[in-house]
């Protein structure tokens, strides 16, 4: 899934301004100008279009953990330098504090029901024999089913 997609979903899930979203960079110490964050949100058929960096994308659900768990100690982690729907579904997975009940409960709400040894595949480590790539369908139906529970809608956008 595209990182301005998730990006888009994420700021509608939590019902983030554009304010919230540059403090949420801010708890990754990355500064963001208004600007860049209205471009990243625009559709991608808009000329003013641009597209969001793994590395940049990857600090905002640093940021994102950071604002809703508490900043750890110590230096603030590294941003991947390439995404990945696993890296991005664990990430969430950790900024909303889940555990695997739930994240299948949320999967329930937007109608995908897999099994909790499918999920945990999905949070292997990839030279595990049981890894399992997290495809788009699964990701986009996580986010709305985060959706339906945090704003209770089933109104996707």
């Amino acid at each position: 899934m595209k990182a301005n997609d998730c990006l888009r979903r994420i700021r509608y899930i939590l019902d983030l301004d554009d304010k919230q979203v540059i403090a949420l960079f801010a708890q990754a110490d990355h500064r963001v100008y208004r600007a860049q964050v209205i471009a990243w949100l625009k559709k991608e058929d808009d000329p003013e279009y641009e597209e969001i960096s793994d590395s940049v994308f990857a600090t905002f659900l640093n940021g994102l953990i950071n604002e809703r768990r508490g900043r750890k100690d110590g230096p603030l982690p590294e941003p991947e330098k390439s995404m990945n729907n696993n890296i991005v579904f664990r990430k969430l997975k950790i900024a909303f504090n889940l555990q695997a009940e739930d994240i299948l409960s949320i999967l329930s709400l937007a109608g995908l029901d897999i099994s909790k040894h499918e999920l945990s595949a999905f949070f292997r480590r990839p030279g595990h024999p049981h890894y399992r790539d997290c495809k788009d369908q699964v990701l986009r139906n996580f986010l709305a089913g985060l959706q339906i529970k945090l704003r209770g809608t089933d109104d996707i956008s």
